[in-house]
């Protein structure tokens, strides 16, 4: 595990990712909190891409969990089936729409305990709602940011819950909202698993990483 950064090189890193990316976004398409759901959840174990070809013409006909339960889980099915385990995500987004229905009227809760309650839904999925729909500093750690919190000594952690509280615990308030997309499409993009590309890093020369590339 690397050296854990300073609070002044914490500062510099993301003043440095401010300043190329002022206004970082998802990568999945949603128009409105059902929608943003549905496509996180869909996106376990897929590609925002791939997930993003999936929902384009679904969300044109389907905007809310009633629409959901109208088209049914046989036509869910065809939309989704060239997102890896489509069949278990398509009972997964019926339920949670079903409950949806049942319990919260209709309209995403802006709670993650409520979040957490929805079939298919886990602590990140649940983050990235509370981030995104809700302009809550919510840190979602998936597999990138994982990995770039402890490469680079921002916030490193022995699990994915470790690491959610040590970007909440280190990263200064101004930076907290969008911390999660920075460092999702740094790991995505420039610190990536096999082959990290230092060359074009922004913050080679803060980053405690010792197996640099060239």
């Amino acid at each position: 595990m690397a050296r854990p950064l300073s609070y002044e090189e914490i500062r510099t890193c993301f003043q440095r990712f401010e300043a190329a990316d002022p206004a970082p976004a998802s990568e999945l398409h949603y128009v409105n909190p059902y929608t943003l759901v549905v496509a996180v959840a869909l996106s376990a174990q897929a590609t925002d891409a791939g997930v993003n070809r999936a929902t384009g013409p679904l969300f044109e006909k389907v905007t809310t969990p009633h629409q959901m339960l109208d088209l049914g889980e046989e036509a869910l099915t065809e939309h989704i089936k060239t997102i890896g385990l489509f069949r278990n995500k398509a009972k997964n987004v019926m339920a949670l729409s079903r409950l949806l229905v049942e319990e919260h009227g209709g309209e995403v809760p802006a709670s993650r305990a409520a979040l957490t309650a929805l079939p298919g839904v886990g602590r990140k999925t649940a983050n990235v709602v509370l981030n995104v729909a809700f302009n809550f500093p919510a840190q979602a750690v998936d597999t990138h940011i994982f990995r770039v919190s402890n490469r680079t000594g921002l916030a490193p952690g022995k699990d994915v819950l470790a690491v959610e509280r040590a970007i909440e615990d280190r990263v200064p308030v101004p930076w907290q909202q969008h911390a999660h997309h920075w460092l999702i499409l740094h790991g995505r993009y420039i610190c990536m698993a096999r082959k990290p590309r230092c060359a074009d890093c922004l913050i080679r020369d803060i980053c405690t990483f010792e197996e640099k590339t060239s």
